[in-house]
């Protein structure tokens, strides 16, 4: 009997033996895994940390994410850069009344807006949009669209922040008015209005300031030429918003 239960303790053993290494590998493979994505998310951190700062000087002209998506799959796009010097001051204020009226005011972050958001759906109510201009610009500059929105909405805040605290108000609206979408492959302002109305972006009336800073929340949707009734409706608001902008805009000044 001696000679049969040898065998099965020595079989036990080693396949304790076994479970014991096999359970020491998988720590060590998920604690490599674990390094690993530390390392990946560092470096993931450091390029738009390292972008904002080349993209500072007014020379250079940043793409977005979605242009770049457009390169990848040959779609192409039209943009043509253009200074804010050569922009209607009506635009920029149509789209501060549209999107952003704070902006001149918030450090990247509108906490009133963000606070109400989180309020909303704590109460289980339908949330609103807090997306700031800088929020928008660091998302086109750095980031994506969809899916997996709320977490790119985490490392869209920081981003907002540490972006607003490094450019100018000025500089952020310049190159959000020449990255932002304005209608399939149509990116920038100068593109747009030439696009949509046949003028540059300098010669843009109140009225097609008001038409084009609308239709930017859903711009494949919304054609600034060819507004339906909500559309107008909307431009007329923010027309008159602009020509009483006043303080509210006075940081491109």
């Amino acid at each position: 009997m001696g000679g049969l239960a040898e065998p099965i303790v020595d079989h036990e053993i080693e396949k304790l033996d076994m479970a014991t290494r096999s359970r020491g590998m998988n720590r060590r493979g998920l604690k490599r895994w674990v390094r690993r994505g530390i390392v990946v998310a560092a470096v993931l951190a450091l390029i738009p940390t390292v972008l904002t700062f080349l993209y500072l000087p007014s020379f250079v002209h940043p793409v977005s994410t979605l242009m770049l998506k457009d390169l990848a799959t040959f779609s192409g796009y039209d943009r043509r850069w253009v200074s804010i010097d050569d922009v209607a001051p009506v635009l920029a204020n149509s789209v501060i009344m549209s999107e952003d009226g704070q902006f001149c005011f918030h450090r990247g972050v509108d906490l009133g807006e963000l606070r109400g958001v989180v309020d909303d759906a704590l109460a289980g109510e339908a949330t609103r949009g807090a997306s700031t201009i800088t929020m928008q610009t660091v998302k086109n500059l750095f980031l994506w669209s969809r899916p997996l929105g709320s977490v790119r909405k985490v490392v869209e805040l920081p981003l907002a922040v540490y972006l607003d605290a490094v450019m100018s108000k000025r500089r952020i609206m310049e190159i959000y008015l020449n990255i932002a979408e304005w209608g399939p492959g149509i990116y920038g302002i100068e593109a747009a209005a030439q696009h949509h109305f046949g003028v540059s972006a300098k010669q843009l009336s109140r009225r097609q300031a008001a038409l084009l800073a609308v239709s930017l929340p859903n711009p494949i949707a919304r054609n600034p030429a060819k507004p339906g009734p909500g559309l107008r409706r909307l431009a007329n608001l923010i027309e008159r918003r602009a020509g009483r902008s006043g303080a509210y805009v006075g940081c491109l000044q």
